[in-house]
């Protein structure tokens, strides 16, 4: 919370620069509204160097106290010493320009020496004054990303709460078909269970593909133990991409989607691979012509959606239907 109220975007910074150009061409319309003979080119540098400096004043000066000082500082402080800085900005800048230029003999120069430091201090008053405008506009849109942020991870979480019951279900219903039929089994089942759902505590919506790969051979073993190790994983070398991240039970859920409606009672392999930016999850068990969104895809595609990082995709190989994360390029 703290980062994202301090937080001035790239973006904002080249409004700021953008700004303070347009400062400067203002400042120099007020030279030529006191004077007319101060139309001139030189009069129009001088009056942009003005506005340069000050805008690098500001970045020097607001960065360092949005990391070194506000932080420290009560923040009923914050909006009172962002604007001093602001001040002080524009009466620097200003001072800085006019001896930077003090030497020369543009006319701008001769008018305003005998009251170059009544200027600056006009100036720092009226770059407050802006920096006030943009503080204002700079708050309500970190305020309205946060706001944007918050919902998103409500919808996340709404999705993931849909999937844990969904997962709870089948594998208690498989634990409880083993406990008078193989104790042994039925205890084995409840320690992989509770070590899947104490990985999947994890509250991050993203983990990384080493994380979803080992939760996928958790469930595999799980579920084995109800289908007597029928169910057979083959997975692809991933080690250049074991830190990639994606949804969390993504793979997972693709996973159970084709025990779920590829197991036809004999061996059924799974097979997990990888190309490029595509993972690919495939079956050799039932084949089927119509394929419909259901609860878990749908979760899952609404995840990618909103986590804006891919999307799922669907295709025939060889007959086997195949199941794409197409994640978007990240270069």
């Amino acid at each position: 919370m703290l980062k994202n109220e301090l937080n001035i975007s790239v973006k904002d910074w080249r409004n700021i620069l953008i700004i303070g150009i347009l400062f400067g061409f203002f400042q120099s319309l007020i030279f030529y509204f006191l004077n007319p003979n101060l139309q001139t080119i030189s009069t129009i540098i001088f009056s942009i160097c003005t506005a340069f400096f000050i805008t690098i004043f500001a970045i020097v000066l607001i960065t360092f106290s949005n990391r070194f000082i506000l932080p420290k500082i009560q923040k009923k402080f914050w909006t009172a010493l962002s604007l001093f800085f602001s001040f002080l900005s524009g009466f620097l800048g200003f001072v800085l320009s006019f001896f930077v230029f003090h030497k020369s003999n543009t006319e701008v120069i001769a008018f305003i020496s005998d009251f170059w430091l009544n200027i600056g201090v006009v100036v720092g008053f009226l770059t407050l004054l802006i920096a006030l405008i943009l503080h204002q506009f700079v708050f309500l849109k970190n305020k309205n990303n946060q706001i944007q942020q918050e919902i998103l991870e409500s919808k996340l979480k709404s999705l993931e709460n849909e999937l844990n019951p969904h997962f709870l279900f089948n594998a208690l219903n498989s634990v409880s078909q083993l406990i008078y039929i193989d104790k042994q089994k039925a205890e084995n089942a409840v320690l992989q269970l509770s070590k899947f759902l104490r990985n999947a505590i994890n509250k991050e919506s993203l983990v990384t593909l080493e994380n979803e790969i080992f939760m996928v051979q958790t469930y595999v073993n799980i579920e084995n133990i109800r289908f007597d190790n029928k169910i057979v994983l083959h997975i692809d070398d991933y080690k250049n991409l074991k830190f990639v991240k994606i949804p969390k039970f993504s793979i997972q859920l693709l996973v159970e989607n084709g025990i779920k409606h590829g197991y036809l009672g004999k061996e059924l392999n799974i097979f997990i691979k990888f190309d490029n930016n595509i993972i690919k999850v495939s079956n050799d068990g039932k084949k089927s012509s119509n394929i419909k969104f259901k609860t878990g895809l749908s979760n899952l595609e609404n995840r990618l959606r909103l986590l804006n990082i891919g999307e799922l995709d669907f295709s025939v190989e060889k007959e086997n239907m195949v199941f794409c994360i197409i994640l978007k390029d990240k270069n």
